[in-house]
């Protein structure tokens, strides 16, 4: 049985209904247990659960060291293309979105992974908008091919495949597939996604299980925060990576709370989550899933960015550009514009760029990023994964 039919088994509106009046002698008796079921975690992240994140982060930060050390592991992003067939209200990168698009080139590729390279990074995240004319199997084997022979780790974040297009991906090194659900909430997701092939949720929510069968050892998973109730995202996200560590054992696995940020559109968040939220959540998981990764971007600020580093986070991206081209200005001589998915002639202003998927909000550099890793008393660690390990 795969995880969509575990999903639709989990009794998610009484959990959420439990962590709504969970009392705080409940929350600190589950911060107590050696290891919590979803009732437990359900009870940390209740509104009573937040006088008890003191001691929920001195025990977050004990368990990351006991597990992690006191490591923190940097990565970047690399986009590839803006192009995309689907309608997602909250995405930059939206069909209907009249934005600047474009698709780098290999070469261009290349060009944007060595500079990424020349800062440090040996572990680069591929992202791409879904779009078969094109993003295909192809043209991503060919990028992860000829990104390898300088950067030992590399993940992707694209459309979702079937199991047999995953593996001749993973044959050339691509070793990590991060694919989020945006949310879980299925009412919700139908709203949000009104055209193309991610309207489908259980297509989208068995991916990790796909990807894992055709070859990939390292699986990222997460919600997207300010698209519906945080607390069923948080339950519905803890029960995916649990089942995922049971079913996917011989993968590493990664979990991201990434919270909504501005971008082409306009969307505001449907819902708030607050900072101390995020704190709470952040150790909540970490409680719960004392093995997993997990990831805090640059989606946030740098002064929550500091906060949050000591309370259970391994991964984090640093000096991010979330538009393709964006670390060398490749691709920039190849934009059109698009309009209702259709392209359009582009007005010839100089100085145009290709449009991001979202703002970012810590702008650091990575090596000042680094820099205050390193003075919080952790190491910042740029590779952590070999080619020789990750070619056929």
């Amino acid at each position: 049985m795969g995880f969509v039919e575990t999903f639709n088994q989990l009794p998610l509106e009484r959990l959420v209904h439990d962590s709504l009046r969970a009392t705080e002698t409940r929350a600190h008796a589950s911060l107590q247990r050696d290891r919590l079921d979803l009732s437990d975690f359900a009870a940390l992240i209740s509104p009573a659960g937040r006088g008890c994140l003191e001691a929920m982060g001195r025990r977050a930060q004990a368990l990351t060291q006991q597990r992690f050390g006191k490591v923190i592991r940097l990565f970047a992003p690399l986009y590839l293309s803006n192009e995309c067939i689907n309608n997602c209200s909250y995405c930059g990168f939206s069909r209907d979105n009249p934005i600047m698009r474009v698709t780098l080139s290999l070469d261009e590729v290349v060009r944007e992974g060595r500079a990424l390279a020349a800062q440090g990074f040996r572990n680069v995240l591929l992202v791409a908008g879904e779009h078969p004319r094109f993003i295909d199997e192809g043209y991503l084997r060919d990028c992860v091919n000829a990104l390898h022979t300088f950067v030992p780790g590399i993940a992707l974040e694209v459309g979702p495949m079937e199991t047999q297009d995953y593996a001749p991906l993973a044959d050339v090194g691509a070793e990590g597939l991060v694919v989020y659900q945006e949310t879980y909430d299925r009412p919700v997701y139908a709203d949000l996604h009104t055209a193309g092939p991610k309207k489908d949720f259980d297509w989208r929510l068995a991916t990790p299980e796909r990807a894992y069968a055709g070859g990939f050892r390292r699986l990222g998973i997460g919600a997207l925060l300010g698209l519906a109730d945080w607390r069923w995202e948080a339950l519905s996200l803890a029960a995916h990576a649990r089942w995922l560590l049971r079913h996917c054992w011989k993968a590493q696995l990664t979990v991201s709370l990434p919270r909504l940020r501005p971008c082409a559109g306009d969307f505001k968040p449907l819902v708030t989550v607050t900072d101390a939220e995020l704190a709470q959540l952040t150790c909540a998981l970490r409680l719960f899933l004392p093995d997993v990764g997990i990831v805090l971007s640059t989606r946030e600020p740098s002064h929550l960015r500091n906060g949050l580093l000591p309370l259970g986070v391994t991964h984090m991206s640093a000096g991010s550009h979330t538009e393709p081209g964006g670390y060398t200005g490749a691709g920039q001589e190849n934009l059109h514009q698009t309009e209702r998915g259709r392209i359009v002639p582009l007005d010839s202003d100089a100085g145009q760029w290709a449009t991001g998927q979202f703002d970012i909000a810590d702008d650091r550099s990575p090596k000042d990023v680094a820099a205050h890793i390193s003075s919080a008393g952790y190491e910042p660690v740029w590779k952590d994964w070999d080619a020789a390990l990750t070619t056929s």
